[in-house]
């Protein structure tokens, strides 16, 4: 009488084989989720640098008024968000930068706020030793990982 059905060798080679298959994605999965957070990371910069842009050409353009002895830049990022009164609007309608401020990818501290989430450069600071100050006139990660590229992403 004959039997079919695999023998446990045929079984070990094939359990092998499918270790081994899935052991050579597990780095590629690594790789393709950092990419995508990276992603991630440089729209959510682009997104508030606009925006930050953007309120310093508004105060350039006299839409928002500026104190005498101040940069320009917003004081915050959630005026940004809040949004800053047209002068020049007959109905006082606001202005508005960003609808949301995005969160850092890279964060690891949950508690924190998406505002908080990022390092804040003022203008009165240089790029080798940001510092928060009365304004804020850049953003950049906190994270000490560097990217794919080998580049800090505090220096993105």
């Amino acid at each position: 009488m004959k039997q079919s059905g695999f023998t446990l060798i045929e079984l070990m080679v094939a359990l092998v084989l499918l270790a081994l298959i899935l052991g050579s994605a597990a780095p590629v999965m690594q790789v393709t989720a950092k990419r995508a957070k990276e992603q991630e990371l440089k729209r959510n910069l682009w997104q508030i640098r606009d925006a930050i842009d953007a309120y310093k050409k508004a105060v350039e353009d006299g839409v928002i008024r500026k104190i005498p002895g101040q940069s320009g830049y917003p004081p915050n990022l959630q005026i940004l968000v809040q949004g800053v009164e047209n002068p020049r609007d007959p109905k006082k309608r606001k202005i508005y930068f960003l609808r949301s401020i995005p969160r850092d990818p890279f964060a690891t501290d949950a508690e924190l706020s998406n505002e908080e989430s990022w390092g804040k450069r003022s203008y009165a600071s240089s790029f080798e030793e940001p510092a928060a100050g009365e304004d804020v006139y850049d953003v950049y990660s906190l994270s000490s990982d560097t990217g794919l590229n080998k580049q800090p992403y505090k220096e993105w």
